[in-house]
């Protein structure tokens, strides 16, 4: 018979701060992962240094048994087979490489500076944005402007002023590989270019590939097309070549950047950023790159000399935030979103009349009418797209089972519908 088992604390080992050494806490991950977080959870460039010193330990002393690091901004994860190397011995083992890590304060790692084009308020990203209000929301606060929504959250007096810090900014890239395909997550070096957002929510259906948001305090570029949150600024080039390896994809790796690189925009056109991308994943277009060294000894001396602008700054912005959640709670955004559920259920469709020779094209799912592409009187072939649905963040074609007319349109843009609703009547011919 099982025998029951009292709950265990997720919390394996800690070791406490000492000096310059952050806080550690080695987390229970199943039975073959190990977390290691270091210190509160907070945005703090020494916390991630210190997770990048303890991997080069291990990568400086393998040990049988460890399969894989994953980094993140704070944490390690590490991957073991438990049939070679017990959890014990591993907790022992990071115990060992903590006492042996140098001072936070005189890590420095290489660093490259990667200038990427950007292409400002792309018509890609609004084209995400038209999309979002037609088929989620069209009363988001970051609606119709996530720029607007942008400069108003962080206090700044125009447009001109967000666009004047992600063009000054430069981002370091602390993790790669957010949600997917090496997509970079990145905050400003100098903490007076970290402009702060909160994400969609809901989130979108779809954001253009390599489309350029900020969510929280971090940068992302978007590795491939899917659903996404952050607000946006724009468009830059590939961060990934799925096809081959060219021009800047190096070291045999198909993603662009790597930890510790250093972002730097420049502003391009929509039509020539078009241009570059064709030609950057064909390697026919050079990024310029330079290779420099990050001290955190000197970013600490940064901090220091600049301490009274960037606590202004904060202050500043901590202010307008403020008001903007107040703005929000005074308009009933926070009651609306807990009754969201219940606003948007879908209704049971309208009874539809479908003459005895023709045909009811029926929606498959619960979903969104996102485009109605059908119009009454139109002759059509077989596998014609007529409907287009949006569900669960992906787009559902519903095409024609036939040649034939379309007697009757029978739904429109943004209407929720059930499994069986009638989309459209269409007579063979």
């Amino acid at each position: 018979p099982p025998t029951p088992l009292s709950p265990q604390s997720p919390i394996l080992r800690t070791i406490d701060a000492v000096g310059g050494r952050p806080l550690v806490t080695c987390r229970r991950n199943g039975d073959k992962n190990i977390l290691v977080e270091y210190g509160p959870m907070a945005l703090d460039f020494d916390l991630r240094f210190r997770v990048h010193a303890l991997m080069q330990w291990f990568k400086a002393n393998p040990q049988e048994g460890v399969i894989d690091l994953c980094p993140g901004i704070r944490s390690l994860q590490v991957h073991f087979d438990s049939r070679v190397l017990s959890q014990q011995k591993l907790l022992d083992l990071l115990t060992t490489a903590e006492r042996q890590l140098p001072p936070t304060g005189d890590i420095e790692v290489p660093s490259r500076i990667v200038h990427l084009p950007l292409s400002w308020d792309d018509p890609a990203t609004r084209l995400a944005i038209e999309k979002y209000m037609q088929s989620v929301r069209d009363d988001a606060p970051w609606c119709p402007s996530n720029l607007e929504f942008i400069r108003r959250v962080n206090g700044l007096e125009s447009i001109d002023d967000v666009r004047r810090i992600v063009f000054g900014a430069s981002y370091l890239v602390l993790a790669l590989g957010d949600v997917y395909l090496g997509a970079p997550v990145a905050t400003p070096i100098d903490p007076r270019h970290r402009l702060v957002t909160t994400k969609y929510n809901p989130a979108r259906t779809w954001t253009a590939e390599n489309s350029v948001g900020i969510g929280g305090a971090y940068l992302c570029v978007y590795g491939m097309e899917g659903p996404g949150g952050y607000q946006f600024v724009g468009r830059t080039v590939q961060q990934f070549n799925r096809w081959r390896q060219t021009g800047d994809f190096v070291g045999g790796k198909p993603w662009l950047l790597r930890f510790f690189d250093q972002i730097r925009f420049y502003p391009v056109g929509a039509d020539e950023l078009l241009k570059i991308r064709e030609d950057f994943a064909l390697g026919r277009f050079k990024l310029k790159v330079e290779e420099t060294v990050f001290r955190l000894r000197d970013h600490h001396a940064f901090l220091k000399s600049n301490a009274e602008g960037i606590a202004s700054f904060r202050q500043t912005q901590q202010a307008a935030f403020a008001a903007e959640r107040a703005r929000w709670e005074a308009a009933g955004e926070f009651k609306a979103a807990a009754g969201a559920e219940s606003a948007v259920a879908p209704q049971a469709a309208a009874s539809v009349d479908v003459p005895e020779d023709a045909e009811a094209v029926e929606s498959p799912m619960v979903a969104n009418v996102w485009k109605v592409l059908a119009v009454e009187g139109q002759s059509i072939k077989a596998g014609e797209p007529l409907v287009i649905l949006e569900a669960m963040k992906m787009e559902t074609v519903v095409a024609a089972p036939c040649d034939g007319v379309v007697l009757s349109v029978d739904c429109k843009p943004a209407q929720m519908v059930m499994p069986g609703a009638v989309l459209c009547v269409v007579r063979a011919t």
